[in-house]
Parts: structure tokens; C-alpha cells; sequence
């Protein structure tokens, strides 16, 4: 079970040590996450690896956590939101089945780390957070590191995104109740739908469109924070 704890709100964006040695650092950090809590585990989509070695996530953490940034768990980002355990963003954006070229929409935003996985293996991202401050401040650092392929969107993410619908893939990084009716509508013929389900008792779900309705399939327990309702 993946556990929580609330952490002040993230402020202005402190500047990073950007020595060539302190780079090579935070590289080596990211290449043993991937080989002890990745690879280790099962997850084998090259794209996934690929941008679990690329994306800082130091970069996506308080400045007070950034030397936890690699570590097998969650860490908390302010407005009692999370940064998601390294292994359940790889879990989740290895189910969507992305092979480039997809369309995806993403619920809740939160600190932009599993944004820009997905962004660095999809044609687009589409990403809804409920949080005004949070993705105006996502937007913002996914901005400044360059990736122009992310479309945001503040509102109530069990509505989705009708305007841009039909997805080739939908990861919900909340924990909602049921199956939002809305996101199931706005899936494309086979694609699936990542998200976590329940309330006291949580797991994580894959539903697939098919010809004859949805297929689902349990993946695991895990722990959410709830999808907040707007």
C-alpha cells in the first residue's frame, strides 16, 4: 500500500545546482530507480523506461524533498496532492499501451511528473486539474523544460475533455468512487482506461473498449488521493 502525508504548497520554483557533476548525480539516481524499483518489478516498454531514465523528477518535488526525489515511495506536494511512487507511473503509462503517436488525456495534474512521461512517449497530452494554483504552477514548470506537446485544463476530471474526445488512452491519478460514466464515452475503440477505484479499499484498474462494450481487468491495490469532485 502506497501511504500519504500533507506537505506545504509548493512556492516559486527554487533554482537548481546545475553543475555537470550534480547533473550526473541526479542521472545515476535515476538510472538505479529504474533498475531496482522498475526493471526489477516486471515493467519491460521501452518507451516507459526511456522516460522514467529522462524525466527529473527531483524537479517535480519542494525543495526540502528533492533528496527523496528517487525513493520507492510517494512524496506529498502541498493542497494535500502527491507525487505518485516511481513504479505505479511506470505500472500505470505501461498499461495505457502508448506506442507514439496517441492522443491522451490525463486526470489530475498534480506536480507534472507523470505529465511528462506521458508526454515524452504520446503525440499530446491532454491534462485536467480541479486545483487552479497547482496547474497554473504545473503548467508553468513543464513550460520552462521545454515540452509544448501538453494541453491543460482546469475543471472537474470526471467530466474529461468531451471537446477533444475521442482519447487513445485515459490515466486518472485520483482515486474516484466508480468509473466516471464520462471518461468511458470518450475513450476511442481500444484504448484503455488506467485509474484507481475506491475509497477505503483501493485498486488500481485497466478498462478496455471492445467491439462488444468494456473489458476490466484488477491490477493491484494502491493508494490514492481522492478525485475531488467540482
Amino acid at each position: 500500500m502506497l501511504e500519504f502525508a500533507r506537505f506545504p504548497a509548493l512556492g516559486p520554483e527554487e533554482p537548481l545546482d546545475e553543475r555537470p557533476d550534480e547533473e550526473e548525480r541526479w542521472a545515476r539516481l535515476r538510472e538505479e530507480m529504474v533498475r531496482n524499483q522498475i526493471l526489477a518489478r516486471g515493467i519491460g516498454d521501452p518507451g516507459v523506461l526511456e522516460a522514467m531514465r529522462k524525466v527529473p523528477r527531483h524537479r517535480f518535488v519542494p525543495p526540502e524533498s528533492r533528496e527523496q526525489a528517487y525513493g520507492d515511495y510517494p512524496l506529498p506536494i502541498g493542497l494535500d496532492q502527491t507525487i505518485s511512487q516511481p513504479y505505479i507511473v511506470a505500472l500505470m503509462t505501461e498499461h495505457l499501451g502508448l506506442r507514439g503517436g496517441e492522443r491522451v488525456l490525463e486526470i489530475g495534474t498534480g506536480s507534472g511528473y507523470q505529465t511528462a512521461i506521458l508526454a515524452e512517449i504520446a503525440r499530446e497530452v491532454f491534462t485536467v486539474e480541479i486545483l487552479e494554483p497547482l496547474s497554473r504552477e504545473t503548467r508553468q514548470r513543464l513550460t520552462e523544460m521545454g515540452y509544448s506537446n501538453i494541453r491543460f485544463s482546469v475543471g472537474d476530471g470526471r467530466e474529461g475533455w468531451r471537446e477533444e474526445a475521442p482519447f487513445d488512452g485515459i490515466l486518472a491519478a485520483a482515486s474516484a468512487d466508480e468509473i466516471p460514466p464520462r471518461l468511458l464515452e470518450q475513450l476511442a475503440p481500444g484504448a484503455r482506461l488506467v485509474l484507481p477505484l475506491g475509497v477505503d479499499q483501493q485498486d488500481l484498474w485497466m478498462i478496455t473498449r471492445t467491439l462488444e462494450g468494456h473489458d476490466a481487468r484488477n491490477l493491484l491495490p494502491v493508494r490514492f488521493v481522492p478525485l475531488v469532485r467540482g
